[in-house]
């Protein structure tokens, strides 16, 4: 019943993610940079700082509680997650969702995944066990699913130019910035695993003070978001200055108000994922480190979705989409694999 918990709430922290860019693309006339800095004021400030200061008791004794290095570390992983999170927002400018998305969280999945339990020494250990060679296989099919769905997305990009398809979904498409953008948020964002590794004993001292364990990364998440904060106010103040474009906050028209609306809205949900993803992990048991590559398998499966569902898709041909649904069925294959490594785990508990 816990991996099956544990996999529910991965899966609903994967749409959210999947799912939260929608709103920002009906943002109009309105510089990138703005956009950006509202949806990430919401969504890494407010929302973490609401839901911690409603579930967590005594949310800043907690912090004082919690040991000053790993409060740091925590902070810092997030500056350098936040350097992910604002290559993240380019790649979905330049490539769209579907290719954006599986090249940049390809490498993410991986790192993430990995990186974290041999950096702590436990990784050897885990993959000696039964369930851990299962629950690593997975995690394997995880990147392979999304390398395939990335080889899709390049595809379908070549079939629509052989076309003389224009893209009117994806404006401002540009293949070797977003794979430079990609390569590097795809590492930077893997920073997020990190920082919650060392925000353990944040998550310890909120247990102590009375946190169910669901919520057990609501605290950690409030370090880590800020730190992710601090990168993206700057580089998107310096966006606004250069290009002159403070005049989009003070557009108060209905337009104005529109696409603060939908920057608050696409921050909300981008919060969700993590909220959700911390409940999941929660569940995951010892195995905990996999349900990163299970995260980044459902935002590929759902942001493929509504790669269909918003057209960006026209024009690709068989080979493309067999390509594409050979990934998908890679991904979800995965996520049974995972399922049943962690299964393992509490059946020879």
């Amino acid at each position: 019943m816990a991996t099956m918990l544990g996999i529910f709430f991965h899966t609903i922290a994967g749409f959210c993610a999947g799912s939260f860019y929608l709103p920002l693309r009906k943002v109009k006339r309105w510089s990138w940079e703005s956009y950006w800095l509202i949806n990430g004021i919401v969504a890494w400030l407010i929302m973490p700082l609401l839901v911690a200061v409603l579930i967590v008791p005594n949310l800043w004794q907690v912090f004082l509680d919690s040991p000053e290095s790993n409060v740091g570390w925590c902070y810092f992983f997030g500056v350098l997650w936040g350097v992910g999170g604002l290559t993240f927002g380019l790649t979905m400018r330049f490539l769209g969702m579907a290719l954006g998305m599986a090249l940049s969280l390809g490498l993410t999945a991986i790192i993430g995944t990995v990186v974290p339990p041999a950096y702590s020494g436990e990784l050897l250990a885990i993959i000696m066990t039964s369930a851990g060679k299962v629950t690593m296989l997975g995690v394997l099919l995880i990147g392979v699913g999304i390398i395939v769905c990335g080889m899709a997305g390049l595809s379908k990009d070549k079939d629509a130019a052989a076309d003389s398809i224009e893209s009117s979904v994806i404006t401002e498409f540009h293949l070797t910035k977003g794979f430079i953008v990609a390569l590097i948020a795809g590492i930077m964002s893997a920073c997020m695993a990190f920082g919650l590794a060392a925000g353990k004993p944040i998550a310890e001292a909120a247990l102590k003070h009375g946190v169910e364990d669901i919520w057990q990364n609501t605290a950690v998440f409030v370090v880590i978001f800020a730190g992710g904060l601090t990168t993206n106010i700057i580089w998107c103040l310096f966006l606004n200055w250069r290009n002159r474009s403070f005049s989009d906050y003070r557009n108060m028209t209905g337009l104005g108000v529109r696409n603060y609306l939908f920057c608050c809205l696409a921050g909300v949900i981008w919060y969700a994922q993590f909220m959700f993803y911390g409940i999941g992990a929660t569940y995951m048991g010892e195995f905990e480190f996999a349900g990163w590559s299970l995260h980044m398998g459902f935002v590929i499966i759902f942001s493929t979705m509504w790669g269909f569902i918003t057209k960006e898709w026209r024009g690709a041909r068989r080979g493309t989409l067999l390509k594409n649904y050979t990934g998908l069925t890679l991904l979800i294959m995965a996520i049974m694999v995972i399922g049943y490594g962690n299964f393992l785990q509490y059946s020879h508990a």
